[in-house]
């Protein structure tokens, strides 16, 4: 990774604006330009209004501004009325070149604007100002609107994320965004990763996360789009803050050389693994092992549990070596995680994380269990207890 290289930063790159005045809103630039041409035309007017009115009016400063604000909109109260002709000649400029004239054109072009704003939204291609966002690159194959919702809520249930925007870059929903994702304050921008002006189109510079799905999880082909714009971002130094899918174990090593901060495997119908990967680095390599026999994953084992509480139990596993405590299960069946560790549990079985090559069967757990029982009788009838009890 070549860590010289400054983040990208589209508010002060000199491409950003070429690209932003090829790629955003020529017409949007020429609309907003010629607002700002009115507007100072009919400020303009309305300063010359007032200097005449009060150099030839008896009436105050104040009475000629409210004079001419109340010409200028048309609504004329009628309590103030110029007496000149010079008065009343400059009050039927006004009238005419400001109000009809000019302020028709001022809201003319204010509703073009924003009838251009809302074509461009839904078409993808407008510029968000955006930063410590979170830009999701690609969508997945199936299913893409149900994980981006399912992502987006999870990933805002956390602390510190609850407000977070997201930031879609696909060439997906080119008519637009579904409601239900503009309504969670999804937006997104048409284009690639690929595309050098799509990344800073989106801010990825400055992103708080940026996250890159494998385009088809089934395909190992698609580790190779995932790495080229892994690739570019690593180049601009961004990589710290990225987490990729990958389709293919052997091309982990390839993304985890461009220094990315996490590689996880395409898992669509959980889309909460990747919301820990990202708030929690990590986490998803813990995760993804219960979901294969490679390394660990959750082992139930049936028995009744009677006179131990959570901490003995935990303690015992892990000094036989068997694994680590995830869960038991209560009377009624119910899987109960994180209960009170000084409360004795009763229950009818434990789920355990364990390795899968050498996964201990039940008579062992129930060993370790009978064992630490031993362990701690003879504890409390040690002189030491005694002692450390007083």
């Amino acid at each position: 990774m070549q860590r010289n290289l400054r983040p990208l930063n589209a508010e002060h790159s000199q491409s950003y604006a070429q690209s932003y005045a090829q790629s955003h809103l020529p017409m949007g630039g020429l609309i907003r330009k010629r607002m700002k041409t009115l507007f100072a035309m009919l400020i303009g007017l309305l300063i010359f209004q007032v200097i005449v009115i009060w150099t030839v009016e008896d009436l105050t400063l104040f009475e000629s501004i409210w004079i001419t604000m109340t010409t200028v909109s048309t609504v004329g109260y009628g309590d103030y009325a110029p007496q000149t002709l010079i008065g009343r000649l400059s009050t039927i400029i006004v009238l005419f070149i400001g109000a009809i004239t000019v302020l028709t054109l001022i809201i003319s072009d204010f509703i073009e604007y924003r009838f251009y704003r809302r074509e461009r939204i839904l078409r993808g291609l407008w510029v968000y100002k955006m930063k410590e966002h979170i830009v999701i690159i690609n969508t997945p194959q199936h299913g893409g609107e149900q994980y981006f919702m399912r992502f987006a809520s999870q990933i805002r249930s956390n602390p510190g994320y609850e407000n977070v925007p997201i930031m879609l870059l696909t060439r997906q929903f080119p008519d637009g965004l579904p409601p239900e994702l503009t309504d969670m304050g999804l937006v997104h921008f048409h284009g690639t990763g690929s595309d050098p002006s799509a990344l800073q189109a989106v801010h990825a510079g400055s992103a708080r996360h940026i996250v890159v799905l494998a385009t088809e999880e089934t395909d190992d082909n698609s580790d190779s789009i995932t790495f080229d714009i892994v690739h570019r971002l690593s180049e601009l130094n961004l990589g710290y803050q990225t987490t990729a899918e990958c389709v293919a174990d052997r091309n982990r090593g390839r993304l985890k050389a461009l220094g990315i901060r996490a590689v996880i495997r395409p898992v669509r119908t959980y889309p909460e693994i990747m919301v820990r990967a990202v708030v929690a680095p990590g986490s998803e390599k813990v995760l993804e092992d219960m979901f294969n026999y490679e390394h660990d994953h959750p082992h139930r084992y049936d028995f009744l549990l009677e006179d131990l509480n959570w901490a003995d139990i935990v303690s015992a596993l892990i000094r036989h070596s068997i694994g680590t405590a995830l869960a038991y299960i209560d009377d009624d069946g119910e899987v109960i995680c994180q209960p009170p560790i000084k409360q004795p549990i009763k229950g009818k079985g434990l789920i355990v994380l364990v390795r899968s090559i050498e996964t201990p069967d039940l008579e062992v757990v129930k060993e370790a269990l009978d064992r630490y029982r031993t362990f701690l009788k003879t504890w409390h009838n040690s002189p030491e207890s005694n002692s450390t009890d007083s």
